[in-house]
């Protein structure tokens, strides 16, 4: 099997297909007395499982499952696979957070289970799914401005900064651009919940997008295993 063929039927250019070689992505590639790769049924299924993984996990991903499969070991590939989903889960439900947290009409109103009106910085980090250090930059960019504690100087944050990170983590999904998230974020104080809550509920739609492509991936993935194991 020539890899032109392969390569047209995943529409990637033969570059790619070596880029994967390269990797050690995928089983070794014998060539023929003219210099020419020779590649098999199992190499066509490696390079199609890799096309579908990444559509849903991402290459980063992709390039740490597939040596795992090359020695064997699926369970460790799966769990690394059933991990990225668990992501992608938390992921929507804190989008779903912030669309909530968009519809509340007194910015006090957080979900009463916190019973809190103050927060660390580690809490609103778990309460928004992003790690503390994306809070500081957040702080630095001006884009939130915590009270002090004012004895010890730690950061005070209110339920209406939780919903502040919590809908500029969702727009920075979408626009990767500050002055994006700012221009939101200007609407919001001025009572305007339409731009965000729109971009919200197109990371919604996003996320739900991605499930069904790593289902699509995880599908080629037990192809793969299945043809694999049963060489052993």
């Amino acid at each position: 099997m020539k890899g032109i063929e392969i390569a047209k039927k995943l529409n990637i250019s033969t570059s790619a297909l070596r880029h994967y070689e390269s990797w050690g992505i995928v089983p070794k590639v014998e060539r023929a007395e003219n210099g020419y790769r020779i590649y098999t049924k199992e190499h066509e299924t490696y390079f199609q499982c890799i096309r579908a993984l990444n559509a849903g996990f991402g290459m980063d991903l992709v390039r740490e499952v597939m040596p795992l499969i090359l020695h064997g070991q699926y369970m460790d590939a799966l769990w690394l696979i059933n991990e990225a989903q668990v992501k992608l889960h938390a992921e929507k439900e804190t989008i779903k957070r912030t669309v909530e947290m968009l519809d509340l009409k007194d910015l006090q109103d957080i979900p009463s289970y916190l019973n809190k009106t103050t927060f660390s910085i580690g809490e609103v980090a778990k309460e928004a799914n992003v790690s503390t250090s994306s809070i500081r930059h957040l702080e630095k960019e001006g884009l939130i401005q915590p009270e002090r504690h004012k004895e010890s100087g730690f950061r005070l944050y209110s339920p209406a900064d939780i919903r502040r990170v919590l809908i500029i983590r969702t727009v920075q999904r979408v626009a990767y651009s500050l002055d994006i998230v700012r221009e939101v974020l200007s609407e919001l104080e001025r009572n305007n919940i339409e731009q965000a809550k729109e971009i919200a509920l197109s990371s919604l739609q996003y996320t739900d997008y991605m499930l069904v492509e790593q289902i699509r991936g995880i599908s080629y993935l037990h192809q793969l295993i299945d043809m694999v194991s049963k060489k052993e």
